[in-house]
Order: structure tokens, then C-alpha cells, then sequence
């Protein structure tokens, strides 16, 4: 059983939390292979996405989710929202509480913008990426790849390469993959690392072959330049040349490693083309296993809300 309403992050989250969740993601992802596309779980509920930013895999996930469980679903766009009439969160939580709204996955481009939703809603909220602070159920359906792979997490070696400083992708996965017993060593060009990532316990390493060593899991990111000012790497040619994961790395890895990256990819910069088409990549098994989590999420969401409000 869940603790709270609500999921914000894994920093707060516990390994026993996660490893239910796990569980029932698997349960979720055999329903989903038999093609059980119309379960009872959310009926009579409703869920809604409130985006603030664009996203693809995450958005459809979370509205698939909660179709394939029944429940009633909804999106907003805050591009075409009374937020363009300078609505506030709180007033828009308030309005959404009024319409009887059980769950609310929010993405938005500030840092603590999901707390401050939950703290003024009956409503269960869920964290689909805030700032450059979290994104939990990446950082999950990550965890469930890899426990599917290779049948633990304790005592893996996860590489996580990139652009670690604006990645609430990163920080997700080092927080969930920390309390599992996982090792997350971490490269990035200095402009790119967050300072004192250490103390949440992460290995910085000094290079790509130091990363990539024995690992079980390679996990390149996204350059975000969307969140970035100027000047922090040359070019993307030269991001590619000394950052980007070729075949010839991953010789050094583990000999049945896993390549992963939380998408959208730009191809011949965080990774070669044939990486990502490569036998060890599970890009596409990530976005079939994003699906299976998000619909355990707001199961034992569903349950918490059922046990507690």
C-alpha cells in the first residue's frame, strides 16, 4: 500500500513503495500482452492531464492508462487553458477539485509546482516531470526495464551519461535506484554536472570509459537545450564526438547490457543510430513498459484513495 495521495518524486518514496509498485507494473504489463485493454480498476473515476509543457510518451501513456483501467479521461493543454488568462495553479487545482477530478498528472516547467497542486487538492496528484527536479515514473518504468532484464536491481552498475544537470530524468532514477542497491555512476561534460551530486549518491566519473566499465546499463540522456543557456559545450558536434555512446563503448560494458534513453533521442548526438537500433537497446520496451507502470500507479493509487479519503 502506498503511504500518501500523492506521487511527487522517488527522493521520498520508499524501496518498499517502489518494489510494490514493480510489482504490480508487471501484473499491469502481463494484462496489456494479453491484450486486456478494458479492466474495471478506475471506473467510475476520472483522470486528468494537465501538461505544461509538450510531451509525447508521457502524456499518451497517462491518458492510455487510464482508459485501458475505465476511467473517465481528460487533457489540458495549458497553451489553450485559463492559465493564458493568468490563471494561478492553485486556482486551477480549485476548479478541477470543483469537477470531482480523482487524478491529476502535471508536468510543468517549475520546480515543487506538483507539491504545491496536491497540497491544495483532494485530488491524487502525480508527478510527470516538474523543472529540472523529478520525474518519477520514468525513473520507474526504468527500474522495472531493467528488473526485467536481469531480474534484480541490487548490485547493478547503471551508467547515466549526459546532460545530467537539467535531467529530472537523472535524478529520478539515482534516488529509486539507490534505495534498490543499485551503483549509478554518472558522466557529463563539467557544464553538465550538477554540483555535489555525490552527496545524493552518485559515482562522477572522469570519463566515458570509467562510466561505461562493466555496466549493466547505459542510459544515455537528452540534451535539453530548451533549459540551457548558451555556451555550456561547444557544439553538438563536438557533444557527439567526446559524449555521445558508440558501439565500440559498449564493449566495455557488461556482455548482456541494456541501452536505454527516456526519448525523445536526437540521433547521432547522444547516441549512434545503430545504438539505438542495436540488439542491446530497449528504447522501444521502455515505452510499452512506461504504460504498464503509469497503469500501476494509479491502481494502488486508486486503492490508497479508497482505504484513506
Amino acid at each position: 500500500m502506498l503511504k500518501t495521495k500523492d506521487l511527487l518524486g522517488l527522493y521520498h518514496t520508499s524501496a518498499e513503495e517502489i518494489c510494490e509498485i514493480l510489482e504490480r507494473t508487471a501484473h499491469m504489463k502481463e494484462l496489456l500482452n494479453q491484450g486486456k485493454k478494458s479492466e474495471k480498476t478506475l471506473a467510475g473515476t476520472a483522470l486528468l492531464t494537465l501538461f505544461y509543457e509538450n510531451s509525447t510518451r508521457t502524456r499518451t501513456s497517462f491518458e492510455l492508462a487510464g482508459k485501458y483501467l475505465g476511467a473517465h479521461e481528460v487533457n489540458i493543454a495549458a497553451a489553450s487553458s485559463s492559465v493564458q488568462k493568468g490563471e494561478t495553479l492553485i486556482d486551477t487545482g480549485k476548479t478541477l477539485d470543483s469537477l470531482k477530478v480523482d487524478f491529476i498528472a502535471i508536468r510543468h516547467p517549475l520546480a515543487g509546482a506538483p507539491k504545491l497542486l496536491a497540497e491544495n487538492v483532494k485530488a491524487s496528484v502525480i508527478n510527470a516531470g516538474d523543472g529540472m527536479n523529478e520525474h518519477p515514473t520514468q525513473a520507474l518504468l526504468d527500474m522495472f526495464t531493467m528488473r526485467e532484464k536481469f531480474g534484480k536491481i541490487k548490485g547493478l552498475k547503471v551508467a547515466i551519461l549526459g546532460d545530467i544537470k537539467h535531467s529530472r530524468v537523472a535524478k529520478s532514477n539515482l534516488f529509486g535506484l539507490s534505495k534498490l542497491g543499485a551503483e549509478v555512476y554518472m558522466y557529463a561534460p563539467a557544464t553538465l554536472m550538477p554540483k555535489e551530486i555525490e552527496k545524493l549518491g552518485a559515482h562522477v566519473c572522469r570519463s566515458m570509459d570509467e562510466a561505461i566499465e562493466g555496466a549493466h546499463c547505459v542510459m544515455g540522456l537528452r540534451i535539453q537545450l530548451e533549459r540551457q543557456k548558451g555556451g555550456l559545450f561547444p557544439s553538438l558536434s563536438e557533444y557527439s564526438k567526446f559524449y555521445g555512446v558508440k558501439d565500440a563503448m559498449l564493449e566495455r560494458a557488461d556482455k548482456n547490457v541494456i541501452v536505454m534513453h527516456p526519448g525523445p533521442v536526437n540521433r547521432g548526438i547522444e547516441l549512434t543510430p545503430s545504438v539505438i537500433e542495436g540488439e542491446n537497446s530497449v528504447i522501444c520496451e521502455q515505452v510499452t513498459n512506461g504504460l504498464a507502470t503509469r497503469m500501476a500507479v494509479l491502481s494502488l493509487l486508486r486503492e490508497y484513495r479508497e482505504n484513506n479519503l
